[in-house]
């Protein structure tokens, strides 16, 4: 259902997680690896590729035959022995930036993966921990722009993690457009309040549809185009 409700609004990604690094224990950890055959049937029904989280790097053999990218979490930043496992595969690699973490220290978590011969890495803003306690992170556009003018790597931007205030995400989805981001990542479901995970800043599938076409209208503003599923 939030796969094909997000196709339909304009989604080209869908990002479903299987292993969810949460703070608390007792929170919703995940399916677990015996969820990536419900995974690769989803997306192959719905002919849309899918982004997942790997924690270890134990994993990331079996992600590989079911995932089109694999998402590095923001508290795997640091994790250097997933980075390089990750290395020894082709497929993309979404690396989120840690919540306390440098631009510098983010540019060079993305050099282990590379290094490790694989150059195809994106690099996600989902906000930096500071002392405003309005919203759950602060979103750091600045190295959005920062990193667009200086280094060649795709960067996308987390409004959903960066707010999490679902009436901030519109808002600061078209900021993070403006400041040159490639793609975003929305929480989107049929039913927020039931989510599982991030049920507080899950937004529903008609007000993401008004995201992707704001956001339309800023890109072509830009001169710049948005793609289609």
């Amino acid at each position: 259902e939030t796969a094909t409700g997000v196709k339909n609004a304009g989604a080209t990604i869908l990002r479903g997680g299987v292993y969810k690094m949460r703070t608390s224990p007792d929170a919703f950890q995940g399916l677990g690896s015996n969820a990536l055959s419900f995974v690769d049937e989803v997306t192959r029904n719905l002919g849309m590729p899918i982004v997942s989280e790997v924690t270890d790097p134990r994993q990331v053999a079996d992600f590989a035959q079911a995932v089109d990218m694999f998402q590095v979490g923001s508290r795997n930043m640091y994790n250097y022995e997933l980075l390089r496992e990750l290395g020894q595969f082709k497929k993309p690699v979404l690396l989120k930036r840690a919540f306390a973490a440098t631009v510098d220290e983010w540019i060079k978590a993305a050099d282990y993966v590379i290094k490790g011969g694989n150059d195809n890495v994106i690099l996600c803003e989902r906000g930096i921990r500071t002392f405003e306690p309005t919203t759950r992170n602060t979103l750091d556009l600045n190295s959005v722009a920062y990193l667009k003018a200086h280094t060649s790597f795709p960067v996308v931007v987390d409004p959903s993690h960066g707010t999490g205030r679902p009436e901030l995400i519109l808002p600061m989805s078209l900021a993070g457009v403006a400041a040159g981001a490639d793609g975003l990542i929305i929480e989107v479901h049929p039913r927020p309040s039931e989510a599982l995970s991030d049920a507080h800043q899950a937004i529903t599938f008609e007000q993401f549809r008004t995201i992707v076409e704001q956001v339309t209208k800023v890109a072509n503003a830009l001169g710049r185009q948005v793609e289609k599923p």
